[in-house]
């Protein structure tokens, strides 16, 4: 018991410290995005998780009826194929911090005549979702952005119901195996975040090593803190 209090006044000090942005600037791009320009970016078949976005969203076993946070939803790629994957009884929230991407994905998806998705703007420390509302949540090239994370994964954590699921997608950063670009645009490896997010209450569950080059594919459960 001494030990389990410890850790957590351990985990509760490091949450209440992070007043200072780990990648200051990071997010800027995202202030006013030209959506347009990012459809060309995240929407093309060069993009790994674009090529495997139908067997990423297998990987993640969502259900009819679940409610699954897209977190950094973007221009709504994971957010379309997660709406279909819960059905009519089901509900996906995007979360995104760009004011622009969700006017998109809220034009888009009622064009579209899906009635399940709700967008949500987040802040830079948190995901501003209700308390135990949430089956499954997913990150996808978006942790690294994250400027904030105990924070950040703190909101998340709460937001997960008991035993609730998360999936993280994002970039292998290896010295002399990663790219140029990964290695100066991604702050720190896959051990520093799994360790991140291990310390905000979660456990790994499973790594998904066959699917993805580029990019590393984990899931969690949400245990308590």
């Amino acid at each position: 018991m001494a030990s389990a209090l410890l850790g957590f006044s351990v985990f509760a000090s490091s949450i209440l410290a992070q007043e200072k942005s780990v990648r200051p600037g990071v997010n800027d791009s995202f202030r006013d995005p030209k959506v347009s320009e990012f459809q060309e970016k995240f929407e093309i078949e060069s993009r790994e998780v674009f090529a495997k976005r139908k067997q990423i969203v297998e990987g993640c076993k969502v259900a009819p009826g679940m409610t699954v946070a897209d977190i950094g939803a973007g221009t709504g790629v994971f957010t379309r194929l997660f709406s279909e994957a819960v059905g009519p009884k089901g509900q996906v929230l995007a979360v995104d911090i760009a004011a622009n991407f969700l006017d998109h994905i809220n034009s888009t998806n009622r064009e579209a005549g899906r009635k399940n998705v709700q967008t949500v703007q987040c802040s830079p420390d948190s995901t501003k979702l209700e308390p135990a509302t949430v089956d499954v949540a997913y990150i996808c090239d978006t942790y690294h952005h994250f400027e904030f994370p105990l924070k950040t994964m703190s909101s998340l954590h709460a937001a997960l119901k008991p035993r609730g699921r998360l999936f993280l997608v994002d970039f292998k950063r290896v010295e002399g195996e990663s790219t140029d670009w990964t290695m100066k645009h991604v702050r720190a490896g896959q051990e520093v975040f799994e360790a991140e997010i291990l310390s905000c209450g979660f456990k790994k569950v499973r790594e998904h090593s066959d699917l993805l080059k580029e990019n590393y594919f984990i899931e969690f459960e949400r245990v308590a803190p």
